[in-house]
């Protein structure tokens, strides 16, 4: 009995762990980790030998190619020894004649043959005669003694690796000289080094019996040493003169590669020849399979990209993933389905509630947004109200510091008046009437004028809703002008309006006029006490005459740093107390933003310049040398 409880808990616990997500998204994992590793291991392994397959039949064809190609020439020596010139020339090897033929006749079996050189040698390794006057190798003396058949050495010249044919000239048991055939190596090197261009994914080494690179399908690696060559070795390498000074750089190709198989991995330095040799480490890795040429002393050495073998292996190894992952989650999909169906009902009856629950909470967060709508649509009607207000406090702070110009302006005619009144009753006493007749329609012309100042105070004065129209910018600036011709009079300002007639601007012309008093009030201020004061203003056409630049500048002493940061601010003015409020560049601001432009300050070598921008509503070019001055 106790034993078929313990079998019923393990069941349950089963069955609970089963149910759990948890169990099948390890599971899923371990099936994607074991898919990735089979999958990877066993296309690598596939790739591998058949990469390494590949290029062993490759080696062979290219061992075939090296020693057809030498083996070319290989009778030619002896063929050349049992002409009877050669005898005579190695009997007589100072007559000159004797050599100059010789030297004829070997150039003409050099280019019969398409050989590099052929040449005959004395047994010290002295040319006699030759095809052309290339020097003999410094290796043919030590050659010679060794008595070598072939060997290997490079061209001083062109820094390539040539092979020599030698056979000896015996007479009477004495060694009398040797014909050495000279075969360049340059055109299969060339063919190589094109086959490598072409074909990234193979590179072709031979080395020498001292390990050393003679011909390589990449021109950077040659005259390297195959393994690991310390300073010593590469200095008896120097010393035989075999090879350039400069190379005998580390292959680390070891010796001894399986000849066929597999190969084996190795780590090559950079192909390219502007790259240093430290970089070898981080060199590509490659497939190494090797073919020794024992005849010719020779080590050839074919390496193969297995990039793609790894490409393909990692596809696999994904591909062997997303099966395992497709068995997890489909598991876990019949899992979490039959999970599902148990949860539904349940599922259903809380989203009703929690549906009922949003819809109060909607209906209560709704209330609160329309209050807040409402308070929000009030706050903006109280600010607009407020800027209104502002704007108009700002035209009667203006109107109020004119009040004294304005008195004296309108109490200056009145005087006048009574004056030319009092004059006129003398005059119809005595029986002038035409004196009168004068008095009179000066009289009309100064209320005329008064009523000109009394009307643009009261547009001025007056506060209206923001209307946007074509309004004459010239007309605005006079407008503004006669509200402050009593200042200008008093301080001897010279006025310089440079506007076109024609000009017309999109805006609020009672606005508009008030940013032009502010601004040209602010600049006759700035010049009460300088020697000149000239007050200019003038445009400029901007975005191809769509819009234009409204520049008011004076010849006052200007602002500093400091002043400049805080222009704009509201209440900072720059006028003693009791004359300026700090609106008006505030206001003026705010106007020429409701017109679409900004307001900007500049400061001049000699005075200040504000300037705004205005849509253009008709435009015609000014004249350039049309000028107001006032």
């Amino acid at each position: 009995m106790l034993h078929l409880a313990r079998l019923a808990d393990l069941k349950t616990a089963l069955a609970r762990r089963l149910s759990r997500p948890s169990f099948f998204i390890y599971v899923t994992a371990g099936l994607m980790v074991l898919g990735l590793v089979l999958g990877q291991r066993l296309s690598q392994s596939a790739g591998m030998s058949h990469l390494a397959a590949l290029a062993s039949e490759r080696l062979e064809l290219y061992a075939s190619n090296l020693e057809a190609e030498l083996g070319r020439h290989a009778s030619l020596p002896a063929m050349l020894a049992i002409d009877p010139l050669v005898q005579a020339l190695l009997d007589n090897p100072a007559d000159t004649g004797l050599r100059r033929r010789a030297d004829q006749w070997l150039a003409r079996v050099n280019v019969r043959a398409g050989t590099m050189q052929i040449f005959i040698a004395s047994p010290d390794g002295q040319m006699l005669a030759a095809s052309d006057d290339s020097p003999p190798p410094s290796r043919l003396p030590a050659a010679i003694a060794q008595d070598l058949r072939h060997f290997f050495a490079s061209d001083t010249r062109t820094a390539t690796m040539d092979y020599y044919l030698l056979q000896p000239l015996w007479r009477d048991e004495q060694l009398r000289g040797v014909i050495v055939v000279r075969v360049s190596l340059a055109p299969l090197e060339a063919t190589w080094v094109d086959l490598g261009l072409r074909s990234q994914g193979e590179k072709l080494l031979v080395a020498d019996e001292q390990d050393v690179i003679i011909m390589s399908s990449v021109p950077a690696w040659k005259y390297f040493v195959m393994g690991e060559a310390d300073e010593d070795q590469r200095q008896v390498l120097r010393a035989s003169g075999r090879y350039p000074p400069t190379s005998l750089q580390s292959m680390g190709i070891p010796a001894g590669l399986p000849a066929g198989g597999e190969g084996s991995l190795v780590r090559v330095p950079p192909t390219s020849a502007h790259e240093t040799v430290s970089a070898r480490v981080q060199g590509p890795q490659l497939l190494a399979q090797e073919r020794l040429l024992v005849p010719l002393g020779l080590r050839l050495v074919a390496l193969s990209d297995p990039t793609e073998v790894w490409r393909q292996a990692r596809q696999a190894g994904w591909s062997g993933a997303a099966f395992g992952a497709a068995l997890g989650l489909l598991a876990l999909y019949l899992a979490s389905r039959r999970r599902a169906l148990h949860q539904l009902f349940q599922a259903k009856t809380e989203l009703q509630q929690a549906h009922a629950q949003l819809e109060r909470i909607v209906d209560h967060r709704t209330a609160e947004l329309r209050s807040a709508n409402a308070e929000l649509k009030r706050q903006i009607a109280q600010r607009i109200q407020a800027e209104d207000e502002l704007v108009q406090a700002g035209k009667l702070a203006v109107l109020g510091q004119m009040s004294a110009g304005i008195s004296h302006e309108v109490n200056q005619p009145l005087t006048a008046l009574r004056a030319l009144a009092r004059n006129s009753q003398r005059l119809l006493e005595v029986g002038r009437p035409q004196a009168v007749a004068d008095n009179l329609k000066t009289m009309d012309e100064m209320v005329e004028r008064m009523g000109l100042i009394t009307r643009q105070l009261k547009s001025f004065a007056r506060k209206a809703e923001l209307v946007m129209a074509p309004i004459s910018l010239r007309d605005a600036v006079r407008n503004a002008q006669l509200l402050l011709q009593h200042r200008l009079r008093e301080l001897d300002v010279e006025l310089r309006v440079e506007i076109p007639e024609g000009l017309r601007v999109s805006c609020d012309g009672n606005r508009l006029e008030q940013v032009l008093v502010n601004l040209m009030g602010n600049a006759i201020d700035a010049m009460a006490r300088e020697p000149q004061r000239v007050l200019r203003v003038a445009t400029t056409e901007q975005d191809q005459g769509r819009r234009v630049l409204v520049r008011v500048t004076d010849t006052g002493a200007g602002m500093s740093d400091a002043q400049m940061a805080h222009l704009f601010e509201p209440f900072f003015t720059t006028k003693p107390a009791g004359e300026g409020l700090g609106l008006g560049l505030v206001i003026s601001s705010k106007i020429v933003h409701e017109f679409g432009g900004s307001l900007r300050a500049e400061r001049l070598e000699q005075g200040m310049s504000f300037e705004f921008d205005l849509a253009v509503s008709s435009w015609t070019a000014p004249d350039p040398h049309e000028e107001e001055h006032v």
